[in-house]
């Protein structure tokens, strides 16, 4: 967190750091990317699970990790030493066996989160491991929901590969194979006016393939 000058708004003090939140990263790879402000004023942060391959960790399903997760956070105030606090209606806020921070899991590198301005729908773009990605999407008003992984890759059984149990899952809204690229990038719902055709599309792409896709959010 950084403040600005009044003066210059567009400029952040460098002496005004003030650091919200640390995750420590157990391998290199898989360490989610985004923060947003949602319509509610609160900071959502994507977080990978921690890396390697399969989530050797199981950091995915475990409640006791921010890893793997998106978290809820309130910067406008703190909780004593805490830089921030937790908002009330956060779904795990005031479990012994759950980190509070958690708004949703079992979700694996979502490396790029957004909003529909119109419905506050949540969008998320997880990457997935070998053979499929997958776009999710948290309803206006839910929270809590478990996507699945590393207990499935997408609509498929990831661990075990075949008979896994799918109870209390939220399954993607849409996935793709490998045939058709590598790594899902989340993208944005369209709300503008000067292309109406498009309008409540969420328009995502892909890293390798460079394919840019739209679907309808319903």
């Amino acid at each position: 967190s950084f403040t600005v000058d009044p003066g210059t708004p567009d400029v952040a003090d460098p002496s005004s750091e003030v650091k919200i939140l640390h995750i420590a990263q157990p391998f290199a790879n898989h360490n989610g990317g985004a923060v947003v402000f949602g319509p509610d004023g609160f900071l959502y942060i994507s977080t990978g699970d921690g890396g390697s391959g399969g989530d050797p960790q199981g950091n995915g399903q475990s409640l006791t990790t921010l890893l793997g997760k998106i978290l809820r956070i309130d910067v406008d105030r703190t909780d004593g030493a805490q830089s921030y606090a937790i908002p009330p209606d956060n779904p795990f806020a005031g479990r012994a066996d759950a980190k509070p921070e958690i708004y949703l899991y079992g979700l694996r590198n979502p490396w790029r989160i957004s909003f529909d301005r119109a419905t506050r729908d949540l969008w998320i773009g997880d990457v997935g491991q070998s053979a499929w990605e997958e776009v999710d999407v948290a309803r206006a008003g839910t929270s809590g929901e478990n996507y699945g992984w590393n207990t499935m890759e997408g609509n498929h059984c990831f661990n075990p590969p075949s008979g896994c149990s799918m109870t209390g899952l939220t399954l993607p809204l849409a996935e793709y194979g490998h045939d058709a690229g590598c790594t899902v990038i989340g993208g944005n719902v369209y709300r503008g006016s000067a292309q109406p055709a498009l309008t409540g599309g969420y328009f995502f792409g892909d890293y390798c393939s460079g394919t840019i896709w739209a679907i309808d959010p319903g």
